[in-house]
């Protein structure tokens, strides 16, 4: 993925800075993300107030760990438990493939329609846009994913999509795209966008899906959500397909408690969602809804390349709450769109690189103050300031080298500055030598380094080196002396 269209911009991560400085002269997009990320963050420090917060956050990192050190294991056992209960597993190298396998299960049954619940995984794939092209419409239900796609945007949060926009803005897209009346009562507008999608339930041929947690122990699909529409996307439809990444599985339907309890506080504030879904095969003999298929893709992505590196897989313990989004500084400022990525923020960053590669992504790793917000707030303990630093390292071709376009921020010039001055500080006599020249010459030296002087005054060099004035004072307190 290299460009975003959101409305008639558009937005690609090696776009940053220009995109960063246009959001940052936007006083609208910046009193929206504020009002919103101050709820936020009030609400999810209320949400813990009578709990043993670190207990939970280090029970949920180990939950995360510990099936991870067993993905390849847990994987095939969900396979195979799904497989039992009648749920048919697909696995997919990468979003391209995944694309072609829900194409395919909706050509087979003669589907002309999709209608789909909130899913990033489908975001990252573009798989509205993969269907659309072969003649198939993809409707988003969740109600933030819907406005987005109404306005021809993408999401900008991972949990609330439509998170940019304010009352105002939502009313006049849906009055310029739906023919709704103008007005401000959120109510109304809740209940339009309500009765717009219903019809479209029951006409869709397949509803596409999420996964929040996969459980390898039952085979079951658990879906949280607070609007109804993802209990009707796996409903209604006569075929469900649930799309998710590998790193999803836990091995435990025990180990879904802590980590519901984290997710729900940690992303929006709430004891609970208004609905939890638990989804363990198709409709039954006897029963009267449900779909009569059930299909799960399982998407990689670069998602075992990561697995494979014992400092970076801590990126997938990720359980995309969007915490670390509403207490980042530079996200809080700027919003979603302004990464070009599907997943924006402090998780998008290290992530992405790993999706995108880091030629396509290389200023993301430092869009961050490293100030550790991010990584005091994620519920399940990421190390996001350690990994965005390791990241960096990699860019500049210093770390393992085993992240696609490492190195890409090392230029020739800088290799051969360094390799210069370090043969200068290991020879000093030409380290003398230079400095008396540079201090010489210093009415010569640059007014402008490149980025480094944007907001920085430009280093230039003693007119007299520290050496000499030592010697100097030396010289002076002898004379003294002498005399």
């Amino acid at each position: 993925m290299s460009e975003q269209t959101a409305g008639v911009q558009t937005f690609t991560p090696r776009e940053f800075h220009r995109q960063a400085h246009d959001a940052l002269g936007n006083p609208q997009i910046r009193a929206n993300f504020r009002k919103a990320m101050d709820g936020l963050m009030a609400k999810r420090l209320d949400s813990f107030d009578d709990w043993d917060l670190e207990t939970l956050r280090e029970l949920g990192a180990n939950i995360r760990l510990r099936a991870l050190a067993r993905l390849p294991d847990l994987l095939e056992k969900l396979e195979a438990n799904c497989e039992a209960n009648g749920i048919k597993v697909h696995w997919a190298e990468d979003g391209e493939q995944a694309c072609r396998i829900i194409r395919g299960i909706c050509e087979d049954h003669g589907a002309t329609s999709v209608i789909k619940g909130k899913s990033m995984v489908s975001e990252e794939m573009h798989l509205n846009a993969h269907l659309e092209a072969a003649g198939i419409e993809a409707l988003e239900s969740d109600l933030g994913e819907y406005l987005v796609q109404l306005n021809q945007q993408t999401p900008s949060h991972i949990i609330m999509p439509a998170i940019h926009l304010n009352t105002d803005e939502i009313s006049e897209i849906m009055h310029d795209k739906t023919g709704t009346e103008r007005t401000r009562d959120v109510d109304a507008m809740t209940a339009a966008a309500r009765q717009q999608l219903r019809e479209r339930f029951m006409g869709a041929g397949v509803g596409v899906s999420g996964v929040n947690f996969a459980v390898a122990e039952t085979g079951t699909l658990c879906l949280v959500e607070n609007e109804g529409n993802g209990r009707m996307t796996t409903t209604v439809p006569p075929v469900h397909v649930a799309v998710t990444g590998i790193e999803k599985v836990v091995e435990h339907l025990r180990d879904v408690p802590p980590l519901y309890s984290l997710l729900t506080r940690s992303a929006t504030g709430q004891h609970v969602t208004t609905y939890f879904n638990m989804i363990s095969s198709p409709r039954k003999e006897g029963e009267h809804d449900g779909p009569k298929e059930v299909h799960l893709v399982l998407v990689d992505s670069g998602r075992s390349s990561i697995y494979q590196d014992n400092e970076l897989l801590d990126t997938l313990r990720c359980i995309r709450c969007g915490a670390c989004m509403n207490h980042c500084p530079v996200y809080t400022r700027v919003g979603g769109h302004t990464y070009g990525t599907t997943y924006p923020g402090p998780i998008g960053s290290i992530l992405s690189p790993h999706l995108m590669g880091l030629e396509e992504t290389r200023d993301l790793p430092t869009a961050s103050s490293l100030c550790g917000a991010c990584g005091e707030v994620c519920p399940v303990k990421i190390p996001i300031p350690d990994l965005l630093v390791r990241l960096r390292r990699e860019s500049v071709g210093e770390g393992r080298g085993n992240v696609a376009g490492a190195g890409i921020k090392r230029t020739r010039k800088e290799v051969a500055a360094w390799k210069g001055f370090q043969w200068l500080a290991t020879h000093p006599a030409a380290w003398r030598a230079g400095a008396s020249v540079a201090g010489r010459l210093r009415a010569l030296a640059p007014t402008r380094l490149g980025a480094w002087t944007q907001h920085r005054s430009a280093p230039r060099p003693a007119a007299t080196t520290l050496h000499a004035l030592v010697k100097q004072y030396q010289a002076a307190k002898t004379d003294k002396e002498e005399r």
